[in-house]
């Protein structure tokens, strides 16, 4: 643990004169004790004789102990700092909205192995740092489509995520303003500022002035991400021919930089570049927390840690020996209670001495926060909590039985998320509808319950299609035991593993159909008078 001297302070420093009291007091001891034994009514030459002096007038007696704990209380009362107290990630306490773009341009491969893969790759990673935070989805080219609320299930978005292809939207082009009209209607949801992230090649400088028109007096702060190399030209193959995506259209390989730049002025966002190394995501962290703090008021006041409470260990071992008798003969309890107490880790395994001072649930949150959810789960009671450290720890069984005794939204949520992690579909369906039955408006819940839907439905088609092969001859013993070994399930296992295959593709299927579908409903609410 680094101290900085240059910002150590104390955050309550009259508790200091409490130090002062501690140092006097051995002094006026001393000498309160020295003028007593001088005005006693004995004959000096006789009271030596009467007096049972010790051969070490310098051992440890309980006046110094006392002042040893009002020193070291002072000290602890007067909150010694060195490091402000700010979340390692701010972000995280507001939602990040996150915008791929997936127009034809996006299939380049300046930045290998193209632009959208290195556009996933990063945001995998950038998701694995926001752990445990609030990260929404869109999809855009020539429409925009929420892919996932803000959602704080990192599997979940990752999942989505990596189904993205470019050519999944139809219409061509780059709507940067239906992007900034659903990132305000999710926070608008969340009712936080928060910051969307776009992650594109170029940008439609007809929307310039509507762009700027939306963000105005919005909390939603954009950040553009520009991907790919300037003037790569139009893509070809080996034999010279230009390279073209699935719909048929030439790959482009230009990098619009003179339209990014646009785009930026016009939405008042900072612009950066999609890097090899983590630079970028720092660069988006470092934004995003400026924006909260701006938009929070968390400038107008800072806190600092209070590292005070580590001095109450020697506080505890010395409180110890002045209750006690017979100082040398408690000094081994006092060096076990030590010893014990400066053992790393022992609020989630400290067995007898932790569960004297602390519940079971606070041992348990401990752990969890920790991110120990095995040991987590075995100290909560809470059914929630102990369920959600069984999910944390992917022992989706045993969140199975605790979220089965909790009769809330949030519960049931997770109820239907163990499910869905075991294959079992159906089950994971119910949960999500009951979820939503308690709490109409939850996103997440919705999201699932629809991939769980498309995932059943690949699964029953599956079923169907799966060739039925009959076995040639089948042979049972009549004689317990006298039979031979044999794999009767290979045909079985060659529908699993089919059906595993497509598995993988099925997000990607399911956010396809829900584009075309969202096109078809926005073309024709254009096309009404």
């Amino acid at each position: 643990m680094e101290i900085d001297l240059a910002a150590f302070h104390f955050l309550r420093p009259l508790w200091l004169l409490l130090v002062l009291l501690g140092i006097a007091l051995p002094f006026a001891w001393s000498r309160a004790r020295q003028s007593a034994l001088r005005s006693a009514p004995i004959a000096p030459h006789l009271l030596k004789h009467l007096l049972m002096t010790p051969s070490d007038l310098h051992r440890l007696r309980p006046i110094h102990l006392l002042a040893a704990l009002l020193i070291l209380g002072g000290v602890a009362a007067a909150g010694p700092t060195w490091q402000q107290d700010r979340p390692e990630f701010l972000e995280n306490r507001a939602p990040l909205i996150l915008a791929v773009d997936l127009s034809s341009s996006m299939d380049a491969n300046d930045v290998p192995p193209s632009r959208l893969e290195a556009v996933k790759h990063k945001l995998h990673d950038l998701i694995e740092r926001r752990a445990g935070a609030k990260t929404g989805l869109i999809a855009y080219a020539g429409t925009a489509h929420l892919v996932l609320p803000a959602t704080q299930d990192p599997q979940l978005l990752d999942t989505f995520l990596q189904a993205l292809s470019a050519g999944m939207i139809d219409a061509p082009g780059k709507d940067v303003l239906g992007v900034i009209e659903q990132a305000k209607r999710l926070l608008a949801a969340e009712e936080s500022p928060g910051t969307l992230l776009m992650l594109t090649d170029g940008a439609d400088t007809g929307q310039l002035e509507q762009v700027s028109e939306s963000l105005k007096g919005s909390k939603l702060q954009v950040l553009l991400l520009a991907v790919g190399q300037e003037d790569v030209g139009a893509l070809r193959d080996a034999e010279g021919m230009p390279r073209l995506d699935a719909s048929g259209r030439a790959v482009l390989g230009s990098f619009d930089a003179d339209a990014l730049k646009q785009l930026a002025s016009a939405a008042d966002a900072p612009l950066g570049s999609l890097t090899l190394d983590d630079d970028d995501l720092e660069w988006v962290e470092l934004h995003a927390q400026r924006h909260l703090q701006a938009a929070s008021g968390d400038e107008q006041e800072i806190h600092w840690k209070d590292a005070g409470y580590w001095l109450c260990w020697p506080l505890l071992l010395i409180a110890f020996f002045c209750v006690r008798r017979g100082w040398s003969v408690n000094w081994l309890p006092g060096l076990l209670l030590a010893c014990g107490l400066s053992l790393p880790g022992t609020s989630a395994q400290a067995g007898a001495l932790a569960d004297a001072f602390f519940t079971p649930d606070q041992q348990g949150r401990w752990a969890f926060e920790h991110g120990h959810y095995p040991q987590a789960a075995e100290h909560f009671h809470d059914p929630y909590w102990k369920g959600l450290a069984a999910y944390r720890a992917a022992d989706y069984q045993a969140a199975l039985v605790s979220f089965a005794r909790v009769d809330s939204a949030q519960g049931y949520f997770y109820l239907g998320n163990s499910y869905a992690h075991l294959l079992k579909y159906p089950a994971a369906i119910a949960a999500y509808r009951q979820a939503l039955k308690l709490q109409p408006q939850f996103p997440e819940a919705e999201a699932n319950l629809a991939l769980a839907i498309a995932l059943q439905k690949d699964f029953e088609e599956q079923q169907e299609v799966a060739p039925q092969m009959e076995p040639d001859k089948i042979e049972f013993d009549k004689d317990p035991g006298k039979g031979k070994e044999g794999q009767m399930d290979a045909q079985k296992a060659a529908s699993d593993a089919l059906w595993l295959q497509n598995l993988t593709t099925s997000p990607a299927k399911f956010l396809q159909q829900k584009f075309r579908i969202q096109s078809a409903r926005q073309q024709g609410a254009g096309e009404q008078p």
